[in-house]
């Protein structure tokens, strides 16, 4: 089982990565899931996801793909979309996958990636702050 603490750590990177290990077999948590940074211009990642959640390129809402507000399924929701599509893989990687705001089973971090430590240089956003402007009250 490994154990990621999301603390600081650049999105897009780490979940290719846990993507690749769900494929392969291995059982993944990650934590602080709220701290993970999505890097780039933060008004342009809020439109993103904006329009994503509140559906106006889809067609009726009832059609439509559902988007969370809540971090650690936002999170989830993303990981999923990097796994093959229609095929038991998917299915199989999705139920090895844990995702937690925060560290609720005090969990200690037993794997570091490489490639996804953030420097905090560049423009970013963290997932909490974009989940608050989608409309998370938590």
């Amino acid at each position: 089982m490994l154990v990621i603490d999301g603390t600081n750590m650049i999105f897009g990177r780490m979940a290719s990565q846990i993507a690749k290990k769900l494929i392969n077999g291995e059982e993944v948590h990650i934590i602080n899931a709220e701290k993970l940074v999505i890097v780039g211009n933060p008004t342009q990642i809020f439109d993103r996801y904006r329009i994503k959640r509140t559906l106006q390129h889809k067609g009726t809402p009832e059609n439509s793909p559902k988007w969370p507000k809540l971090p650690h399924l936002l999170v989830k929701r993303m990981i999923r979309g990097m796994l093959p599509k229609r095929t038991s893989r998917k299915k199989d990687a999705l139920t090895k996958l844990r995702v937690y705001s925060g560290n609720p089973k005090n969990l200690e971090q037993n794997t570091t990636l490489e490639g996804v430590s953030f420097d905090g240089i560049s423009k970013h956003i963290n997932i909490y702050d974009l989940c608050i402007k989608i409309g998370y009250s938590g």
